[in-house]
């Protein structure tokens, strides 16, 4: 423990935060660091406690308690309280392969798991730890040398998302060749299209994918593996193929006017944006003042966005920057709680309501929050053009059947209309595109995903393993990181009968 007392002396702060009035005229990152010796004390405020449910990383009522990825995180809370972010850094590296995308993405379930946190508030881990990878960029301890002898194997990784980049960061580290297929313009899968910018600045993923290309790993871009690469080629170019193509195959609402002109994908609208943004060089102007995307201009119009998640926020957030006249986000589960109910206890994940960015910033511009909660949508509304001009909603009643299945059911004279100019669907994904794994005969799982065991991470190909959403359907960015690094020790091992990855 860096400082016995350092939990009762000093209280938690987070990371600053820009005012929404400033922060959404561009699409930079908003968070703003602290002065090392504030960074101290928060390291400080660590317990380093008997039993820390902040690295275990199991499985609690179906929840993830702690973090997936084990990080020795008393460890590095004493080493960065005592000023020495070198070893920190050493000692993070590992567990870890890409802090600098938890840092900023994560939800932090080592914080929800903290000790501290059950009594008070937890300790800033995840903000630590951004500020330790930080550190470590800036002063030259990343390490992008080749490894020094190679195995004469050779591994393509299908996907670049952090699960495929963490499977082929280890798979080159261990001195198997390593090819990354990614079929679209950029490398970075969900990282770099599926985020928008202020919550994850493209440069941090440019960042790390230079320093992976230097340690001789290769990135085909433009090429889509059961399409344009036929699995054949690669079973032949290659010992080992991991499928870590992710799960982006979008929840449709298949309600009737489902054809008007007006409806996107959450998932296609944000890749879009964060494109333009890439393209026009990070100049935002150009990008706020731009009519050439697909679906026009977004200055002026109604906006309604459908689903409460992460994604459904960010396009909240994105539809503000981009001068929507109003957004309202639709949500068919009813809010949460404010604070733990008895039945949701510590270390279990806090089921508890969270305004995020986006609804802050809708707040701030409509004076209200923008979710409507326990509703859905049953109509989408169009005029004799096929534009979309509306939806109508009905609102939903939450019910539990003796054998506890759940349903949800209309209420009768509940039903709404809203005004609408453009919809972002935002309701989850529903696995893997079959092309991906059909191309290899790889097995799917009734939910749609890659059939492979957890532990040994192999398909029904022999020669073929999958990781990441591609296996275990819609996750987190560090559960995806986990995958790829388990995969990576399976691939090894089958590659040269063992591992010490």
């Amino acid at each position: 423990m860096g400082k016995p007392t350092g939990f009762m002396e000093y209280e938690r702060c987070d990371l600053i935060s820009l005012p929404p009035a400033e922060r959404i005229r561009n699409f930079d990152e908003f968070h703003k660091g602290l002065p090392a010796e504030e960074r101290r004390q928060q390291a400080a405020r660590c317990m380093a406690c008997g039993v820390p449910f902040c690295q275990a990383g199991v499985m609690i009522s179906g929840m993830a308690s702690g973090c997936p990825l084990h990080n020795l995180v008393p460890e590095t809370n004493e080493l960065v309280y005592h000023g020495n972010l070198k070893q920190a850094y050493r000692r993070l590296e590992k567990t870890h392969s890409f802090p600098e995308f938890t840092g900023r993405v994560c939800p932090a379930l080592c914080e929800a798991a903290c000790t501290c946190g059950h009594v008070s508030e937890a300790v800033t881990t995840k903000d630590n730890e951004k500020d330790i990878i930080e550190y470590a960029f800036a002063n030259g301890l990343v390490d992008d040398s080749e490894p020094a002898v190679r195995t004469g194997k050779s591994v393509a990784v299908v996907g670049s998302g952090p699960s495929g980049l963490a499977c082929a960061q280890l798979l080159n580290r261990r001195g198997h060749k390593v090819t990354v297929f990614e079929r679209f313009d950029r490398p970075g899968g969900l990282l770099r299209y599926g985020i928008p910018n202020m919550k994850l600045d493209k440069r941090i993923v440019d960042r790390r994918i230079e320093v992976m290309k230097k340690t001789g790993i290769e990135f085909r871009c433009g090429a889509d593996v059961g399409k344009d690469v036929s699995s054949e080629e690669l079973l032949k170019e290659f010992d080992r193929v991991v499928l870590c193509c992710g799960a982006s195959k979008p929840r449709d609402i298949n309600a009737p006017g489902r054809d008007a002109k007006g409806i996107m994908f959450a998932v296609e609208f944000l890749r879009e944006v964060s494109k333009k943004i890439m393209d026009e060089g990070y100049d935002y102007r150009k990008v706020i003042e731009e009519e050439d995307f697909s679906f026009g201009s977004m200055k002026g119009k109604n906006v309604i966005v459908i689903g409460g998640g992460d994604t459904g926020n960010d396009c909240v957030g994105t539809s503000i920057r981009l001068g929507a006249a109003s957004v309202t986000q639709i949500e068919m589960m009813p809010p949460a709680p404010e604070k733990r109910l008895p039945s949701n206890p510590w270390p279990e994940w806090p089921k508890v309501i969270k305004t995020d960015y986006g609804q802050e910033e809708a707040i701030y511009c409509f004076g209200k929050d923008p979710r409507i909660f326990s509703t859905t949508v049953t109509e989408f509304i169009k005029d004799k053009k096929g534009k979309l001009t509306g939806v109508k909603t009905v609102q939903l009643e939450r019910k539990i059947s003796k054998d506890g299945k759940v349903s949800f059911e209309h209420v009768s004279g509940s039903e709404g209309e809203l005004s609408a100019d453009f919809v972002l669907i935002a309701a989850g994904f529903l696995g893997c595109e079959e092309y991906s794994a059909g191309a290899f005969s790889a097995e799917l799982t009734p939910r749609g995903n890659i059939a492979a065991d957890e532990g040994c991470y192999r398909t029904s190909n022999e020669k073929v393993f999958a990781a990441g959403d591609a296996r275990r359907g819609q996750s987190l960015v560090v559960w995806a990181i986990a995958e790829g690094r388990a995969a990576a020790a399976a691939v090894d091992e089958s590659l040269v009968g063992y591992t010490n990855l």
